[in-house]
C-alpha cells in the first residue's frame, strides 16, 4: 500500500478512506476490470455473435492498441493470493466459475450432449492460451488453442451445429 500511496494522485488519507487494505484495493481493481468488459469472459455475453463465435472469440488476439499481454488477471490474482479464503482468491474463483457457466450454457445451446465436460475443456484451453501468450509474449498464441477448440466443438456437437 505504501508504494501505491506514493504513486497515487491522491493523499494517503484519501486512499485509505476508500481502501483500508491492499486486499480491498485489489478486489476493487478486479471488479472494475470485470465491469469494463475487457476480460475473456465479456465476449461470452455478446448478443451480436452466435454461441459458437462467442466461444471461439476466447482465442482471438487482443486488439492492436491493447496493453502488453499479461495473461488472465483472475489467474494472476489467485496465484498472488493462494489462500482460497482470501477475498481476492474467492473473487477470482467466482469469475472463473462464471466463465465456465457461460461456456456451458453456450455449448448446451449448440446441442452438446455433455456441455459441462466440453465447457471445462474449452475454458482450460482459453486459460492456458492466455498464460502461454503472456509467458511467451506472443499476443496471437490463442490460434493454437482455437484450432483445438474447433476440433473439440466439431467432435462434441451435432453435425448441424458445427461450422
Amino acid at each position: 500500500m505504501e508504494q501505491i500511496a506514493e504513486a497515487a494522485p491522491v493523499s494517503k488519507r484519501t486512499l485509505y478512506a476508500h481502501f483500508r487494505t491492499k486486499c480491498d484495493l485489489v478486489v476493487a481493481h478486479l471488479r472494475a476490470l470485470t465491469a469494463s468488459g475487457n476480460t475473456l469472459e465479456s465476449v461470452l455475453t455478446r448478443e451480436d455473435l452466435s454461441p459458437r463465435e462467442r466461444i471461439l472469440k476466447l482465442f482471438d488476439p487482443p486488439v492492436a492498441d491493447a496493453d502488453p499481454v499479461r495473461g488472465c488477471p483472475f489467474i494472476d490474482a489467485a496465484a498472488e493470493f493462494p489462500d482460497p479464503r482470501s477475498p481476492i482468491h474467492a473473487y477470482a474463483r467466482e469469475q472463473k466459475l462464471l466463465m465456465t457457466h457461460l461456456v456451458t450454457m453456450l455449448v448446451a445451446e449448440l446441442g452438446c450432449a455433455r456441455p459441462a465436460a466440453l465447457a471445462e475443456q474449452l475454458v482450460t484451453l482459453a486459460d492456458g492460451a492466455a498464460s502461454r501468450a503472456m509467458v511467451l509474449n506472443e499476443a496471437d498464441y490463442g490460434r493454437h488453442a482455437r484450432a483445438a477448440a474447433e476440433t473439440l466443438l466439431a467432435h462434441a456437437l451435432p453435425r448441424t451445429a458445427a461450422p
